[in-house]
């Protein structure tokens, strides 16, 4: 069946006819069949250069041969059976090196838990109910990270979520004052910070500010969580608190910590970490902090984590793509100069983000900076899919360290000719 017909059952089956919100396209969304290195084909046969990579989970590119091996043989082995094994101590163990904010680690099933779990053992830590985080920053779907995610809003971008929680979440705009003012709050006891700054940093957030917001929080006496979801094993094997020398109290991880596959990490202080200790009992309660989850470590997951993580640690993997992503903005910026269009190429690490109408960013709100017309959006991202490009979301991407300068240089090609069709169109200035 194409991707029409499929889309057709789709709806059909699924609210929708997606299993994602983001995944929803008009008419219908393109279904894909295999995915290699930084290649994929759908089911009409098409054939894509990957920028979304597996929203940014497939650092060492699709189907690393190391990854399908290793989950192979542990298919053969145990898929699940909900028993502690020796995978989760090795992948804890390889965490827990790499990371300085890492004494201990406790495994999820998802990114989205990842953060409800920090945010549940800053507040036992702390004592306190009340959550800061930053105007803009992404933590997942839960109903504690979800009011302040939307840039210049602190409405949560969603039915369902009582008002006695988001009550509980307070926001501020990433600047080390407006921190220092919120915190004055003495209710609040948890900071949580996007670490690449929002959105995997379409709204860059300064090593110099990051230091100060962290030595804010330390000076308050609140958990500070970093959220590096996406900046894990990205910016450097430890992340960007190890890239940049900001050690947070907890840490959350998932996409490239998994090798790929579905779950999530938290790690952190072994005092705080400490709180889920069966061993321990605190106010009557052991443990402390309550945790479940019947796939949190599963095998099949430990097992491509245990084979990805050597490969990671190195940083060969992170240059590759860094320096991809670097010659992906260099063409964009070049490309935007020979057609005279006024725009940005940025980004850090291997990501990138295109922003037009602006030679910099300098005195753009958040808002604003993800403000781009919906009808631009739109045309940039159908015009680079029609051409064979997908890119992560909104007019970003980020590489992996199977990107090579051939891929890169075809995926300038399509951008020159969106961005002529796009003039053409009235879309562009």
């Amino acid at each position: 069946m194409n991707s029409s017909e499929l889309s057709t059952r789709a709806r059909a089956a699924l609210p929708g006819g997606v299993s994602h919100e983001l995944r929803y396209r008009d008419p219908y969304p393109a279904y894909f069949d295999r995915a290699v290195g930084a290649e994929k084909w759908d089911v009409d046969g098409r054939r894509y250069i990957d920028f979304k990579m597996g929203s940014a989970s497939q650092m060492l590119g699709h189907c690393h041969p190391v990854i399908t091996e290793a989950i192979r043989k542990q298919a053969e082995r145990s898929i699940f059976s909900a028993d502690c094994h020796e995978a989760e101590i090795f992948w804890a163990e390889w965490i827990n090196r790499l990371y300085p904010s890492a004494n201990r680690t406790r495994f999820t099933a998802s990114g989205t838990e990842a953060t409800m779990l920090a945010l549940r053992l800053g507040r036992a830590w702390s004592g306190k109910e009340h959550v800061l985080r930053i105007d803009g920053h992404f933590h997942g779907w839960h109903d504690h990270a979800l009011k302040g995610a939307k840039p210049g809003s602190v409405r949560a971008p969603s039915l369902g979520i009582p008002d006695v929680v988001n009550d509980l979440i307070h926001v501020c705009a990433a600047e080390p004052q407006a921190m220092q003012t919120a915190l004055q709050d003495e209710r609040i006891g948890t900071v949580i910070i996007e670490a690449s700054g929002a959105n995997y940093g379409c709204v860059p957030l300064e090593t110099e500010t990051l230091h100060a917001l962290h030595d804010i929080a330390r000076d308050a006496g609140v958990v500070l969580i970093f959220d590096e979801i996406i900046t894990g094993f990205r910016w450097s094997p430890g992340g960007r608190q190890a890239r940049d020398g900001i050690v947070p109290d907890l840490t959350t991880l998932a996409k490239i910590v998994t090798g790929g596959l579905p779950g999530g990490a938290v790690c952190g202080r072994a005092d705080i970490m400490e709180l889920m200790n069966n061993a321990i009992l605190r106010d009557g309660l052991a443990p402390a902090v309550s945790h479940k989850g019947t796939f949190n470590g599963a095998p099949l997951v430990a097992a491509a984590a245990c084979a990805a993580m050597p490969l990671l640690a190195t940083g060969k993997a992170q240059a590759q793509a860094n320096e991809m992503a670097a010659r992906m903005r260099d063409g964009m910026k070049g490309t935007m100069t020979d057609l005279g269009v006024s725009g940005l190429a940025y980004g850090d690490s291997s990501i990138f983000h295109v922003h037009f109408g602006r030679d910099s960013l300098a005195g753009l709100s958040p808002a604003e900076i993800r403000g781009l017309p919906k009808a631009q959006v739109k045309a940039y991202r159908d015009g680079m899919l029609a051409r064979g490009v997908d890119m992560m979301a909104y007019t970003s991407g980020l590489t992996s360290a199977a990107h090579t300068p051939g891929l890169i240089d075809e995926a300038i090609d399509a951008f020159r000719a969106t961005l002529s069709d796009m003039i053409r169109d009235g879309m562009l200035p």
